[in-house]
């Protein structure tokens, strides 16, 4: 079983930006994804979808990444808009109550659909 764990992050339409998850996000691996959701806020986009498309496996060290930033990014009128889970993922974030503090979206697509438009 290949535990790697990869994170990218590109620019989207409408001051959105996302963030890509593939493989094993566990306390060895959370600091790469800190890192990289630091970068893009530091960037300056505070309206962030991530993408769990490829993402196998999320840990509750992976998942305070996401309480870490979140405070921060809606501060500045942004918000982390969660999309494209596999059900043993979404599992985790729904046995922990995140779905009641996080929009979760069946796609990248929809989940930056759901920002409104910037004037």
């Amino acid at each position: 079983m290949n535990k790697n764990f990869t994170v990218t992050s590109e620019p989207l339409s409408n001051g959105c930006c996302v963030v890509r998850l593939m493989g094993y996000l566990d306390a060895h691996t959370a600091t790469l994804l800190e890192e990289t959701m630091q970068g893009v806020i530091t960037q300056g986009c505070n309206r962030i979808v991530v993408d769990f498309e490829e993402l196998e496996y999320i840990s509750s060290a992976g998942l305070g990444v996401f309480m870490v930033f979140i405070e921060e990014v809606r501060a500045d009128r942004g918000d982390i808009k969660l999309a494209a889970m596999k059900p043993k993922v979404f599992t985790v974030f729904d046995l922990l109550g995140f779905p009641a503090l996080f929009e979760i979206h069946q796609t990248v697509a929809l989940a930056h659909a759901a920002f409104p438009t910037t004037t």
